[in-house]
């Protein structure tokens, strides 16, 4: 059994409040933007560090992080990308990953808006943290943690902070 801290679009910025939300975790998953090596070295310093770069990373992330990233956690099938969509609505790139590795868990970043669906077409679960920094549109600064334990995602918990 792990948990996972899940976070995106965090532009340079980590709310204090995410340290706390994190704490309980296993592991830190960071679906890109994260904006700086600062931020990636902070949030390592929490917990271990998986992350994909996002397209306002620079170069020194873009070396340090992979545009998509795909394992296996406690079981699941795990693929993570910055620009993914969302079910019925993916990116091409997204589409043609999630038909090659069939992954059980899909998590992309990007849009700022916080989403958790299902995906019957692909048997698949999509979530999408939202945004936790401050640069955006986005209204609330949210992250997500959840247990895997085994195949099964639960204890999915939301943390929302005010902009």
């Amino acid at each position: 059994m792990k948990r996972i801290g899940l976070l995106s679009d965090t532009h340079g910025y980590l709310h204090p409040r995410v340290y706390g939300f994190f704490m309980p975790c296993d592991e830190i998953w960071h679906a890109g933007d994260m904006g700086n090596m600062e931020t990636a070295d902070r949030l390592a310093t929490i917990k271990p560090l998986k992350a994909v770069y996002g397209n306002i990373d620079g170069g020194d992330l873009r070396l340090t992080c992979k545009e998509y990233e795909v394992f296996d956690c406690e079981g699941v099938k795990v693929l993570m990308i910055h620009i993914g969509g969302y079910p019925g609505r993916y990116s091409p790139k997204a589409r043609k990953l999630i038909e090659k590795y069939h992954p059980a868990l899909f998590i992309s970043g990007h849009s700022h808006i916080l989403k958790v669906m299902p995906d019957k077409k692909y048997n698949l679960l999509h979530i999408n943290p939202g945004a936790a920094g401050k640069q955006g549109l986005h209204h609330l600064i949210t992250a997500v943690r959840f247990t895997i334990d085994g195949t099964q995602i639960k204890d999915l918990e939301v943390l929302e902070i005010k902009r």
